[in-house]
């Protein structure tokens, strides 16, 4: 299993990006995508969770991200996305991408994108 995170990169408060995460090795459409952050100044931190998108269409985002970010998918091409729009630098973080299969627990992890917002 292959969860592949792109598109981070360094932007100015207020400006917009936008994140994906292809998936090799899993039935994508069965799988429930999230997207996950963890600042780097704080690796004992757990990661907190920032959008999901079940399997079935159902949609949930952190409070601070509402308004603002938009998760998405593709099953055709096994892809999860994440459009980050205003960004503040307290969205500053390693944003990783999930994949959780909820009738048996399982899941699995990118290895992360780091997203830097400058003041």
């Amino acid at each position: 299993v292959q969860l592949v995170e792109s598109g981070g990169g360094l932007v100015q408060a207020g400006e917009s990006l936008g994140l994906s995460c292809a998936a090799s090795g899993i039935t994508f459409s069965l799988y429930d995508m999230g997207w996950y952050r963890q600042a780097p100044q704080a690796p004992g931190k757990q990661r907190e969770l920032v959008a999901v998108l079940t399997s079935g269409g159902s949609r949930n985002y952190a409070d601070s991200v509402k308004g603002r970010f938009t998760i998405s998918r593709d099953n055709a091409k096994n892809t999860v996305y994440l459009r980050m729009n205003s960004l503040k630098p307290e969205d500053s973080a390693v944003y990783y991408c999930n994949a959780h299969r909820a009738v048996s627990g399982i899941d699995h992890w990118g290895k992360g994108t780091l997203v830097t917002v400058s003041s």
